[in-house]
């Protein structure tokens, strides 16, 4: 699942900053002062290099300088800079907190969850902790450890607008809806501002074949954020459903331009393609789809017959021998791996001739006498 970072990773960062400033390692006559410092994380990070140089004992300067690297993207250093904060001091919890954030940044869910559990050990406690506990396991599809989190950071902080989100998104996944749109709700209503949450919205609006409602989601998402490819796609969705299909098109054109890996505007794109017989153009959006959706619905047949309407038969056989084994019962594409992949070898199987037999006499036409 992709990772809003937008609600994550910023509400985190406040929350150790409140850790810091209770550090007692932490001394402000030699630290940085933070209010003549210039905007940005990666600036704040810099600024702070001075004071590491003189100073490499001192692990709050490691953490503090490995916030801002994280909250700057530059996930590798921050993880450095919070090993090395821990190598010095492993007491502090926030220090596991933030290297937990790093290592979630990196994918690396077990990993994630062991440094949480390790910040909890240490006596560090904060809604973000839970929240970021509950978005881990969500990722790694433990749907009841995510909802558990997720309402002990509901019960710190009744309002936080990504915990609501985040267990939207976990009763989307364990298919109760109504659950779903119940908390994706509460949590736009909380932060209007959250375009993750209008594609969320707009997407399950399109689902239940409710484009109006898809359509005012998605125009205030694009308001927010234009750039923003699955906002794209919603709209284009909810213009299909209306029976608008050129309108329709042209979102799912400018969605796969935004973001490549949207493989639903790809798939919308190929099937279009594909219905008018435009094989070749329908080819990319297709491959590229089915690098992100092995098993999108129909998708690998329509490559498979695109391949073999362009006379690509080796591409072709390839396709349909995939197919098979998706669905071996199949005799459909058991027997068009067979006929294509013979064709693909030069041996056209609707053509064959036949072994020359020797001549046999014409049935009379009359009936032999008994």
């Amino acid at each position: 699942m992709k990772l809003p970072s937008s609600l994550l990773l910023l509400p985190l960062s406040a929350a150790f900053f409140t850790g810091c400033d209770r550090t007692p390692a932490e001394q402000t006559a030699r630290m940085v002062n933070l209010q003549t410092v210039q905007s940005g994380p990666r600036i704040q990070a810099r600024e702070l290099d001075g004071a590491i140089r003189r100073q490499p004992g001192n692990a709050a300067l490691y953490a503090r300088r490995a916030v801002f690297r994280l909250d700057a993207g530059q996930t590798g250093a921050a993880l450095q800079d919070i090993n090395q904060a821990i190598e010095l001091d492993d007491a502090p919890g926030e220090y596991y907190f933030t290297k937990a954030r790093a290592l979630r940044s990196q994918g690396r869910l077990q990993a994630t969850l062991a440094a949480a559990r390790e910040a909890s050990k240490q006596g560090f406690s904060s809604p973000d902790l839970n929240l970021l506990v509950g978005e881990t396991n969500l990722a790694a599809h433990n749907y009841e450890a995510a909802l558990d989190h997720l309402d002990r950071t509901l019960l710190q902080e009744p309002d936080h607008a990504a915990a609501l989100f985040y267990k939207g998104l976990a009763y989307l996944s364990v298919a109760d809806t109504g659950q779903a749109l119940d908390y994706l709700r509460a949590s736009l209503a909380r932060d209007p501002r959250q375009p993750e949450t209008l594609h969320q919205l707009a997407f399950l609006s399109n689902a239940y074949r409710l484009p109006a409602n898809a359509a005012t989601y998605a125009a205030r998402g694009l308001k927010l954020a234009p750039g923003y490819g699955p906002l794209w796609y919603d709209h284009g969705r909810q213009f299909e459903l209306q029976n608008q299909p050129d309108s329709a098109l042209r979102y799912y054109r400018r969605a796969a331009q935004l973001d490549t890996t949207l493989y639903r505007a790809d798939y919308r794109l190929a099937l279009s393609e594909y219905k008018l017989r435009h094989y070749a153009a329908a080819l990319p959006h297709l491959q590229r789809a089915l690098r992100r959706a092995p098993r999108l619905p129909n998708a690998r047949q329509m490559l498979a017959e695109s391949y073999e309407a362009l006379g690509r038969y080796p591409a072709a056989a390839a396709q349909y021998r995939v197919l098979v084994t998706e669905q071996p019962g199949n005799k459909r594409w058991t027997y068009k791996a067979w006929k294509i992949g013979n064709r693909a070898r030069g041996v056209f199987t609707d053509t064959i001739r036949r072994a020359a037999t020797a001549p046999v006499e014409p049935i009379s036409a009359s009936r032999p006498s008994l």
